[in-house]
């Protein structure tokens, strides 16, 4: 068995821009070859944004069976088999409802709210490297670009509370604001270990930089990151922006028709948006085990992370509005300095002139590896001392005077 970076197979039938590329110039006359780097950029998006698309359908069949495995029900199960086609059944009652708009809405705001959560989404994957050839895996700001890309949500969510002219929109809007804004500080400082152990921003170097995957070596960074991840995608049991029992629906109380479909495009595909990420920057993105190819082992992660998604949101009851906040400020932001002042230093340690971060040995990696995993117990320890909530000690019962009414005349 060996550890593989990805699977190496024939070009021939590799799908890669480079392949695209060459296979459109063939047909091209010489001089045109920016006319062929055109089309091949547009055929590989429709590819990948159709392929990200059906995967928030069948996203969305998944959470449900595996929710009903939980509470005991079927869930989906009429359409197709084992309920498949019941995501195609949504959306295609969805598409024939009446697309109302508000009168006293903001039109133009309020049409163009649902993109702002969608395209991000969809953005997001242009700099995932799937393979050793990315095309812009490689990107040398890759990681800025995620926090940057995915920081818009927050514009979409308080566009359509607010161009919805309605008091419940506008409050889970507001609440929505606050609460991403506030976890997106230590989801970013959170990166920042990862960032420093391998040396660059581009998705491609952190890939290959993991001689020990990130979420061992550094428990802390990821631990921080994929529960601020659950608050930014307003999941249970941060779900306070589309709190039923108090808002409706919350910020698309008044969407319908296809806009309303859009909406909950964009909130199913960020469980899978968060679960890519993960294994990229976290999981060793494309490595594993050969002779199964590296995509198959990329796939295996994010299936298993989804699942851990799914099983996190079904455990965990709603938090108040005040729990959520504190929790992001007083629990994950000092964790997440903590990481990143840990990380920094035990890399000042361990660096000498001859060993630096892209030849540091096993054993530093496994040195690092240990004083995290204690270190992090310690944090959790401390911060859940700090923010729980005390045990109430009751008293000793004293029996009422009027408790024994035998005696009474």
């Amino acid at each position: 068995m060996k550890w593989i970076g990805s699977y190496k197979y024939g070009n021939r039938y590799k799908m890669s821009f480079e392949n695209i590329y060459q296979t459109v110039n063939g047909f091209l006359p010489s001089g045109f070859e920016w006319l062929g780097f055109i089309i091949a950029s547009l055929t590989l998006a429709f590819i990948v944004i159709n392929a990200v698309v059906m995967s928030g359908a069948f996203y969305t069949w998944f959470e449900r069976r595996v929710l009903g495995k939980f509470q005991s029900r079927l869930g989906p199960n009429r359409w197709g088999p084992f309920g498949l086609f019941q995501p195609f059944a949504d959306l295609i009652k969805l598409i024939s409802k009446e697309d109302i708009v508000p009168k006293e809405a903001d039109e133009p705001v309020f049409h163009i709210a649902p993109m702002f959560l969608a395209v991000p989404a969809l953005l997001v994957f242009a700099v995932i490297p799937f393979g050793d050839n990315s095309f812009l895996g490689k990107m040398n700001v890759g990681v800025l670009f995620i926090i940057g890309i995915t920081g818009v949500n927050t514009f979409g969510v308080f566009m359509g509370g607010y161009a919805s002219r309605n008091k419940y929109a506008m409050f889970g809007a507001i609440r929505g604001v606050a609460m991403l804004i506030s976890y997106e500080v230590p989801m970013a400082l959170s990166l920042t270990g990862v960032v420093l152990m391998s040396g660059s921003l581009a998705l491609t170097d952190i890939v290959q930089s993991q001689t020990i995957i990130f979420a061992l070596s550094q428990p802390l960074g990821f631990l921080v990151f994929m529960t601020a991840a659950s608050a930014e995608m307003s999941r249970a049991p941060f779900d306070m922006i589309e709190a039923e029992s108090e808002l409706g629906a919350g910020y698309h109380t008044e969407y319908s028709g296809i806009k309303f479909a859009v909406f909950q495009l964009a909130e199913f595909l960020a469980p899978i948006v968060t679960a890519v990420v993960a294994t990229v920057l976290f999981l060793g993105g494309t490595k594993g085990l050969d002779p199964i190819p590296g995509q198959i082992w990329f796939l295996i992660k994010v299936v298993g992370v989804i699942f851990f998604l799914v099983w996190f949101r079904v455990t965990w009851p709603r938090l108040r509005v005040d729990q959520i906040m504190a929790f992001a400020w007083k629990g994950l932001f000092p964790l997440a300095l903590g990481n990143m002042f840990l990380v920094a230093l035990e890399i000042e340690i361990l660096q000498t002139n001859e060993i630096t971060i892209s030849n540091m040995p096993v054993s530093s990696h496994l040195i690092m590896t240990g004083v995290n995993w204690i270190m992090t117990a310690v944090a959790i320890w401390i911060i859940a001392n700090l923010l729980g909530q005390k045990r109430l000690k009751r008293g000793k019962p004293v029996p009422s005077d009027l408790a024994n009414m035998e005696g009474a005349n």
